[in-house]
């Protein structure tokens, strides 16, 4: 049976509500079996084809109900229930991942997701770069600059967010683990540089970014030691003891820090503990 309601929203396109139904029932990180089956239930709309698998499941459910009624305010209350934020008290990411994918696509149809987890009409987003800017504009730029996963990793809360400031100071973090984690080491900061990437007493370094093999290699591991401590000095060591009202990150900065951190990340993924450093353990 329909529910009643005063303005009629036309049917999603099919591609539309295949691709809602693959965020709100991601394999990993969507809703559970029994929740997609609550909030059909709540919706009004039949449970189809309940032992499929669970974004297919929940799609043929959409799909089925346009066809019959040729109406899309079900899937908009559908979408209303899944998001309510009193379901997210205690795990607030999901929430917030779960709306910064929604929201491209709602845009899309000339919708948008709020905070409340309420569906309001809004302009309509003409092509995917606009739909996914106006989702979430930071977190765009850092992925259409193929950022480094582990920055995601470590920050995507404060990326969800657009906190410039905490992202950029947890992205450091995420520096230092995977420097420590190499060098077996748990010294911070430009010391910590210093034991992971300076040549020995032997001409060795603990860990190296290249085979050390030319003047030219050696050249770069001096570099990126370089480098690395100049973020440490020029940002991390800020951002620890400023507090942020004193330290204006703008999105750009906020972005081009990124780009560097992205960049020690991609060296430090080819870098190697040294045979010389595992004699001396």
């Amino acid at each position: 049976m329909a529910l009643r309601f005063k303005n009629r929203i036309p049917p999603f396109e099919p591609e539309r509500l295949e691709a809602m139904a693959r965020v709100l029932a991601d394999t990993s990180d969507g809703l559970t079996g029994s929740e997609i089956g609550r909030a059909l239930a709540q919706s009004k709309i039949p449970d189809v084809d309940s032992t499929n698998t669970k974004w297919k499941r929940l799609y043929n459910a959409f799909a089925e109900f346009q066809n019959e009624h040729q109406i899309g305010n079900h899937v908009v209350v559908f979408i209303k229930r899944a998001m309510d934020p009193a379901r997210y008290t205690s795990d607030p990411r999901s929430f917030a991942s779960r709306r910064d994918a929604l929201n491209p696509i709602l845009a899309l149809c000339g919708m948008t997701l709020g905070e409340d987890g309420k569906v309001r009409n809004a302009s309509k987003a003409t092509t995917l770069d606009e739909a996914l800017e106006r989702a979430n504009r930071f977190q765009t730029q850092l992925r259409q600059r193929d950022v480094h996963a582990d920055v995601f990793r470590y920050c995507s809360a404060e990326i969800l967010a657009q906190n410039y400031f905490h992202a950029v100071f947890e992205a450091m973090k995420s520096v230092t683990a995977k420097i420590r984690d190499l060098a077996g080491a748990d010294t911070d900061g430009q010391r910590l540089v210093d034991d992971a990437f300076s040549f020995g007493k032997d001409g060795t370094p603990t860990v190296a970014i290249n085979g050390l093999a030319t003047a030219t290699q050696r050249g770069e591991q001096k570099g990126f030691t370089s480098l690395l401590k100049g973020l440490y000095g020029t940002i991390r060591n800020p951002l620890a003891h400023d507090p942020k009202i004193d330290w204006d990150m703008s999105e750009q900065d906020a972005l081009e820090i990124m780009g560097m951190i992205s960049l020690v990340h991609r060296k430090l993924d080819g870098a190697t503990r040294t045979s010389s450093a595992r004699r001396s353990t």
